[in-house]
């Protein structure tokens, strides 16, 4: 594609977002996530797709205004929280970076340094969020609502019904908790951290919110809607790197060839992708693959990707 063939392409943003909208609504493929109770309750009609610029111009199309529960897309700004608190070696010393071919919420941790593999899959996740600083419970809640306030550029607040359905059936997190406990990754208030990551889990944000916090990971950790800063530039590459290589859980590898951008996907049916530099995209639909992804949320990112450019070595004109 010429440089003249993509600046028309990107002056009908809203258009493409259109078009995909109405090609795969119709889709019918994938499962609703229905582990936690909650989850299950979901309508799987409900579809939204949103871009926004690293300029803070939003293109977006759907249910664009439906919340949702984070879900696992949480788990990487809770890692941002946790590198700025604690440091990028420190947190290297409990969570690896490695992705994994096993399931998200395997009981299993790498057998030879005995941390959790990577801040993407559960046993990370709860790793990362036992980091998060303060005096007390309530103290770190508020210091993660306020780390998501900065991304998203409102107040947010937790679905309780979701955080106690997920609390009162999370058994194999527990069981992924007391094994690092066994080996010294995580302190001993589990329960605590296991609060405090159900919850981070439960925040509520819609598609909207998706794309403006990957926008804002692709703005180097600075807002494009409220000129804020979220994150420290400097961890903005860890961030992007882990989410690139672990994102999408044993997925990653053929998202890498298909997609080429980092990205994070949730049960709750939501993706994000970061176009460094240029935009976020976020897309927002409950029904998933064996996988865990959203179904009509990876096709719809396969072809921004392929109508745009977006991979990230596509290096195939000036």
């Amino acid at each position: 594609m010429v440089v003249r063939e993509k600046l028309q392409v990107l002056s009908s943003l809203q258009s493409i977002v259109e078009d995909l909208h109405c090609q795969y609504k119709s889709l019918q493929k994938g499962v609703v996530a229905n582990y936690i109770p909650e989850l299950a309750k979901v309508n799987p009609d409900l579809f939204a797709i949103c871009l926004v610029t690293v300029d803070g111009e939003v293109y977006q199309i759907g249910d664009r205004d439906q919340l949702f529960t984070i879900q696992s897309i949480s788990k990487v700004f809770a890692y941002g929280l946790a590198l700025e608190d604690c440091g990028r070696d420190d947190v290297l010393t409990r969570v690896g970076v490695e992705p994994t071919g096993d399931a998200f919420n395997a009981i299993i941790l790498d057998e030879q340094s005995k941390r959790p593999y990577n801040p993407m899959v559960n046993a990370g996740a709860i790793a990362t969020t036992s980091l998060i600083k303060g005096a007390d419970a309530t103290e770190r809640l508020n210091r993660l609502l306020e780390m998501f306030r900065q991304y998203v550029g409102h107040d947010v607040f937790v679905d309780i019904s979701v955080f106690t359905s997920e609390r009162a059936t999370g058994h194999r997190n527990r069981a992924m908790a007391h094994l690092m406990l066994n080996f010294g990754m995580i302190q001993p208030n589990i329960e605590e951290s296991l609060d405090l990551y159900f919850q981070q889990c439960a925040v509520m944000v819609n598609c909207q919110d998706l794309a403006v916090m990957a926008a804002t990971l692709a703005n180097k950790g600075l807002n494009p809607i409220t000129g804020k800063r979220a994150l420290q530039s400097t961890y903005v590459k860890d961030i992007l790197s882990v989410m690139y290589t672990c994102g999408m859980y044993n997925f990653a590898g053929e998202w890498a060839y298909k997609v080429g951008l980092p990205a994070k996907s949730g049960v709750c049916g939501g993706i994000i992708a970061v176009v460094p530099n240029k935009m976020g995209i976020g897309v927002f639909s409950p029904p998933l693959d064996s996988r865990g992804n959203s179904v009509r949320g990876v096709k719809v990112c396969e072809e921004l990707s392929r109508i745009l450019g977006l991979h990230l070595f596509d290096c195939c004109d000036s």
